[in-house]
């Protein structure tokens, strides 16, 4: 199937997968930073952004996506390139890297190690960022503009939605409300968990201070889980932590793709 892409800069490929209801924007912040040392390139995943949705008789869940991810990737004419993503991109990372896809992998507060608990939580916050996110642009546009009303809209996405232009938000908030992928995606998470070892890849998983969707918790068990993958807390970040801070991570996606 057909998904969407940007790709800049020169170097070690890494490809770049956004979280639900998101798009490959979501790495505009640190995507020139990383094009200075790696092949960079990041997609809309099938459902989201401007990639269309999958077939009627492929199911949204780990095998598919990896299954996608492999098909894309030989596509292009990459040798296991590095992989890295953002909740649920976090998990499709892992699973791929897991199944021999990637030379390294990382993960920034990927979905999968959640309890069913946190899962209803997350679902619950999802749906209505979701339903929030069909207000009217001009009345969108017009609260986005109060630092408090911004960081109240947006604020369980990022940890500083006041560092995103405001325009930025409103493209993320139109991409999330059209997502033909959201409901099938988030219905598949529902026994979505990462079980894999990692044992023959180098991985990292970091994780936002400010996280409030996957909250710390779910790091912890995360390197519980894993004890012999590199972990990083990104300081001050929330959930996308690609705009709360570009450099802190840019730093650790170069770090976690350097080493292999």
């Amino acid at each position: 199937m057909d998904i969407v892409f940007e790709r800049r800069g020169d170097g070690p490929p890494l490809l770049l997968m956004h979280g639900i209801g998101h798009r490959w924007q979501a790495w505009e912040p640190v995507m020139d930073r990383l094009a200075k040392e790696r092949e960079v390139i990041a997609v809309d995943l099938p459902g989201f952004g401007a990639s269309p949705p999958l077939p009627p008789e492929m199911p949204y869940g780990l095998d598919t996506m990896v299954t996608v991810l492999g098909e894309f990737i030989d596509k292009l004419g990459l040798d296991r390139p590095h992989l890295a993503g953002n909740s649920l991109g976090g998990l499709f990372a892992l699973e791929a890297a897991d199944r021999g896809l990637a030379r390294s992998v990382t993960a920034l507060s990927p979905a999968g190690f959640f309890t069913p608990m946190e899962l209803r939580y997350v679902a619950a916050v999802l749906r209505a960022c979701r339903l929030g996110a069909g207000v009217p642009e001009p009345l969108m546009r017009r609260l986005a503009r109060s630092p408090r009303l911004r960081n109240l809209m947006f604020g369980m996405i990022y940890g500083r939605p006041d560092l995103i232009d405001v325009e930025t938000l409103i493209a993320d908030a139109a991409a999330l409300h059209g997502a033909v992928g959201f409901v099938p995606t988030l219905r598949a998470g529902r026994g979505a968990r990462f079980q894999g070892a990692l044992r023959d890849v180098p991985a990292t998983i970091a994780w936002g201070t400010r996280d409030r969707l996957l909250r710390s918790g779910q790091a912890v068990r995360a390197q519980q889980n894993l004890p012999h993958v590199r972990f990083v807390w990104l300081r001050g970040c929330g959930h996308v932590p690609m705009g709360d801070d570009p450099d802190q991570v840019t730093k650790v996606l170069l770090e976690g793709s350097a080493a292999a």
